[in-house]
This record gives structure tokens, sequence and C-alpha cells, in this order.
């Protein structure tokens, strides 16, 4: 197993596909889809466009659909939901369908969309993704960032540190035959500095201090927690993700 990290959509090989890709995008879409899915949804559909967004989920039924919009951190008008994992309850998206478009996460799902396996990771399914990949051995695997409009985040790339450092210490691969560039160097040396206080570091993020200025105080410890989740959000057709 190779695996390589890149802080942005923008920065994965367009002439290349991984055998497995993650999106990371831990405040918040990937958090939220893991959320979901581990609450009941029947699926999480992503949506780069939000006219496409709804389109689409029109011809779904009224009472199993569910619309999730945020863009700049807030909720779209005309949408159920933002892109807050707190309120992705069972009681409310429960055997529903959660169409999603978000600011920079769906935009990392859309450009990886292709690659034969596609899985969404944040630090609350951590565990789940990292046992997958020791089960599964996939050659190469791509974890991308979503980032903020195209600029590199703290905690995606913290995100991606923590699955490949757990890779490290669980395989008991060499460093140089596991990891597959720098990038992935840089991102486990960061998570191994914040391990112990990642919602500090989400605090220091600038997109983390954004959603502070939004009063998203608790979706920022939510989404700092570690390993909460047991599961493993997989997509079974492009933009489609379920309970793999």
């Amino acid at each position: 197993m190779k695996v390589f990290v890149y802080h942005t959509p923008e920065l994965v090989p367009a002439d290349q596909t991984p055998d497995c890709a993650i999106a990371v995008d831990v405040l918040r879409a990937t958090t939220t889809i893991a959320t979901a899915i581990a609450s009941g949804a029947e699926a999480v559909q992503a949506f780069r466009d939000l006219d496409e967004l709804m389109r689409v989920s029109e011809s779904w039924p009224l009472e199993k659909r569910l619309r999730a919009g945020e863009r700049g951190g807030s909720k779209v008008t005309g949408c159920d939901l933002g892109n807050s994992p707190l309120d992705c309850t069972p009681q409310i998206v429960e055997g529903c369908r959660l169409f999603i478009s978000t600011t920079n996460g769906t935009r990392a799902l859309q450009c990886i969309q292709n690659a034969p396996i596609v899985l969404t990771a944040a630090m609350v399914n951590r565990r789940s993704v990292v046992d997958y990949l020791i089960r599964t051995q996939p050659e190469t695997v791509w974890i991308v960032g979503s980032g903020w409009e195209g600029s590199f985040s703290l905690e995606d790339t913290a995100c991606a540190g923590a699955i490949a450092h757990s890779l490290l210490t669980e395989t008991g691969e060499k460093p140089t035959d596991l990891i597959g560039n720098d990038e992935a160097v840089g991102a486990i040396a960061l998570f191994q500095q914040w391990e112990r206080d990642l919602l500090g570091l989400f605090h220091l993020a600038s997109h983390g201090q954004r959603l502070l200025r939004l009063g998203c105080y608790e979706d920022l410890s939510y989404c700092a927690r570690l390993d909460t989740l047991d599961v493993l959000p997989f997509q079974k057709e492009p933009g489609v993700l379920v309970k793999f």
C-alpha cells in the first residue's frame, strides 16, 4: 500500500486514478456524512451544484428526502438542514436520503468519484477507515482534503495524518514503503503534534475560526472527537454514499 495526501481537490493528479480515494472535509461535510449514515440515513447524495441538488431531489418522495445546503458556513435558504452533524439525529434522518451540497467537501468528492473505491473520512470515523484499508490493502490510496476554496486547511491535513499514522503503526510498514509523497509526511507530523488537543488545533484553523464566529462551538467539539463512530461511508455510485 502506498498512501498519498493531497491538500485540496485542485492538487489531485488529473491523469491518474488510485485504487482507493478518500475525501476528507472534517469541518464539516464528511463528519456530517458519517453522522447521517450512522444515524440511519438511507444514503447521502452529494452535489457540487445547488441547482442540480434541487432538480434531482425533486423526484424523491417528500417524506424520504432531506436537502442540506451550506455556503460560507451558513445554511442555504430553502434547504432543510445546513452542514451541521449535530442536526443528523436518528429522529431527523433515519430512512431518508440526505441530498447535500457544501462549499468544499462535495467538490473533493466529485474530483475522485471515478476511482474504483471511494470513501469519506473524518476524525469521528478514522478507525473504520483504517480498518478497511488494512483489511483490503489497496495498492494506491489518495487522501484528498477539501481545504477552503482551494487553500490548505489544518483540520483536513491532520485527519489525513491520523489515518496515515495509524497505518504506519499498525501495519509495521517502513515509512519509505507506505508514504507516497511529502504531504503525507507533513500530515503525520501535524497529527502527532496535535493528537492530544485536536479541538485546540481546530480553534486555530482559519475555517474553525470562521465557524466559531457563526456560533458553531459544539460543532467543532463534535468534529474533533476521534474514533467515535463505527461507520464507513462508501460510494455505491458516483456521488451516492451508503454504509459499507
